[in-house]
């Protein structure tokens, strides 16, 4: 049986990145999905590397439930107030969930639930791209060869108080490898010890003929070349500020 080139499947992905997580290589992953392996690397390489974080209904949101009772009340004909306090919900939330879901006479339940699932999954603003300060210090750390983990840990020493100057190893390892993103430019890649085009799991980090990980690191070749990556590195062409 021939490799397939339709789109993966939710289980399909599902199953790529745990395989991932336990490092397993880009070529066995689509040998195991019987795919080719460009579309496993095209999947890993949109995400840096990084497996997605599952998604998750808020729990303030509508379930599918109220809107099924939604659609239910409307086609009775009560009131949005009615049926507001049937639901126990702010009549706003059921006024805007009719009107943005073509109004009280072509409301449907699993077309509005589908839409809404669908809404969820914009892109949000990373930290690093609504916090200027914090952007920048990271960017100057990362020029110095500074590992994410020790970056975040030394913004929780340096400013335990300051939520705004908080970020995980996560979100920066995401802002340099997933460059969508547009927040850290890939001048910075160059920066960190492991060279990558993307996060490797844990478990694929490359070993040493004996079996143990490399501990080979790739040194800055001198000043010059970290001050122009300094001066090219953070979007919106600022300069770093020294800390």
């Amino acid at each position: 049986m021939g490799v397939r080139w339709s789109r993966l499947s939710w289980s399909e992905r599902t199953e790529l990145w745990a395989r991932w997580r336990r490092g397993e290589s880009l070529r066995d992953i689509a040998r195991a999905l019987n795919r080719v392996s460009s579309s496993v690397y095209d999947i890993v390489g949109a995400e840096g590397g990084i497996p997605p974080r599952p998604r998750r209904r808020s729990r303030l949101a509508l379930t599918t439930t109220e809107r099924e009772e939604i659609s239910r009340q409307l086609a009775r004909g009560l009131s949005l107030r009615a049926i507001s306090r049937s639901l126990r919900r702010a009549p706003s939330t059921i006024s805007r969930e009719v009107r943005r879901n073509h109004g009280r006479t072509l409301y449907r339940a699993a077309a509005a639930d589908r839409r809404a699932w669908r809404q969820s999954r914009r892109p949000k603003r990373c930290r690093l791209a609504t916090r200027p300060a914090l952007r920048r210090a990271v960017a100057t750390k990362l020029v110095r060869q500074w590992s994410p983990q020790q970056i975040s840990g030394w913004l929780r020493q340096t400013c335990p108080r300051d939520p705004d100057m908080q970020v995980s190893h996560e979100t920066i390892y995401r802002s340099l490898f997933v460059q969508s993103r547009g927040v850290l430019k890939r001048a910075l890649l160059r920066q960190l010890r492991r060279q990558h085009h993307f996060r490797h799991a844990r478990a694929s980090a490359r070993r040493s003929p004996s079996g143990r990980r490399s501990t080979s690191t790739r040194m800055s070749t001198g000043a010059k070349r970290a001050a122009i990556a300094l001066r090219r590195a953070v979007s919106g062409g600022r300069r770093l500020s020294q800390t």
